[in-house]
């Protein structure tokens, strides 16, 4: 097995807003109810950022959060790495807000769009850059305000998704032993409109049609999703393992994105791992997007279920439809 890259996790940090949505919201107007809803999503209740807050704010809480984790300030971070698919605004990006509220201002700083495989992409450019010698400490955010993009008349998306941050704080410097073993991004450019959000850019600005049509809303084809996120996210768990020669049972945890309980539960039972060993929170935050697989992280961390040594599995799968998946030796 590769050495890898010598990377080491110096800090996490989370934020989540305050206000609990649950299923009963739903069922209020929409043709559904709670059993409905758990048994095919794994969703209770997720969270809805307040009209005051927005994508860079919750970035900027997560990542003070986990720079005091890390003991460090932000003028010790290099550069600033945000997955995002819903910035505060087309530009400038949500990671050049954040460096600007921190204060951070030696770290260069852009976004990645990678929706909610973002974070896992986001990690790998930024530990390639650290193990460059460019940089030292790179400040990683996965955060999105799904709630704004979501049409509350759709029972197939409306349910899904909540807002959230997440952040990491790494370093190339006295790594020790841990380090990035394996990564693999990837992407099927030919399934672009089966997670999109139709108008609102440049190929359908915003128009009185496109608002009276609800295309700034989301829209996803469901069934075909999740087929192929069952099968893509099963077969990178295979190709990680495979990479690293690890066997499943070496792993102390497998975070995979919280897309839908189902999918994680189909890669659970083909690792054949015990509850245990793979986070879920989808229950109590739906489907987060770029933060879900960082504050999957942090819970780990903060729970003291992590320790020096063990190794973690990343995988997620996101709009593009694009996907990856790391193996971290912590």
């Amino acid at each position: 097995m590769s050495n890898g890259l010598p990377i080491r996790i110096l800090g996490t940090g989370v934020y989540l807003p305050a206000e609990r949505i649950n299923n009963e919201f739903f069922t209020q107007y929409l043709d559904t109810n709670d059993e409905w809803i758990v048994s095919r999503t794994g969703i209770r209740e997720r969270r809805r950022a307040a009209p005051e807050e927005s994508t860079s704010s919750m970035a900027t809480r997560a990542a003070r959060t986990a720079l005091a984790d890390a003991k460090l300030q932000p003028i010790d971070i290099d550069v600033i790495v945000c997955a995002t698919a819903t910035a505060d605004f087309p530009f400038p990006s949500a990671a050049s807000i954040v460096q600007g509220e921190l204060g951070a201002t030696r770290a260069a700083a852009f976004d990645i769009g990678a929706a909610c495989a973002g974070s896992v992409y986001a990690i790998t450019v930024a530990s390639s850059l650290l193990a460059s010698g460019v940089y030292k400490r790179a400040l990683v955010i996965g955060a999105e305000t799904l709630s704004r993009y979501l049409d509350y008349q759709d029972r197939g998306t409306a349910i899904l998704l909540g807002d959230g941050a997440g952040a990491i704080v790494l370093s190339s410097e006295d790594a020790g032993g841990s380090a990035i073993l394996h990564w693999e991004l990837g992407c099927d450019g030919t399934h672009t409109k089966d997670i999109w959000v139709p108008a609102g850019g440049s190929r359908l600005p915003a128009s009185t049609t496109t608002v009276a049509e609800r295309l700034h809303f989301m829209k996803m084809k469901g069934r075909e999703v999740y087929k192929f996120a069952v099968t893509k996210m099963q077969d990178l768990v295979d190709r990680a393992l495979a990479a690293t020669g690890l066997r499943a049972e070496d792993l102390k945890l497998v975070i995979p994105h919280q897309s839908n309980l189902r999918i994680i539960e189909s890669v659970r039972e083909r690792l054949d791992l015990p509850a245990d060993k793979v986070t879920i929170n989808i229950d109590r935050y739906g489907n987060t997007s770029a933060a879900s697989v960082i504050i999957g992280l942090d819970e780990a961390r903060r729970g003291g279920l992590l320790k020096s040594g063990d190794h973690i599995l990343l995988v997620a799968l996101g709009s593009g439809l694009v996907w990856g998946a790391m193996v971290i030796r912590m």
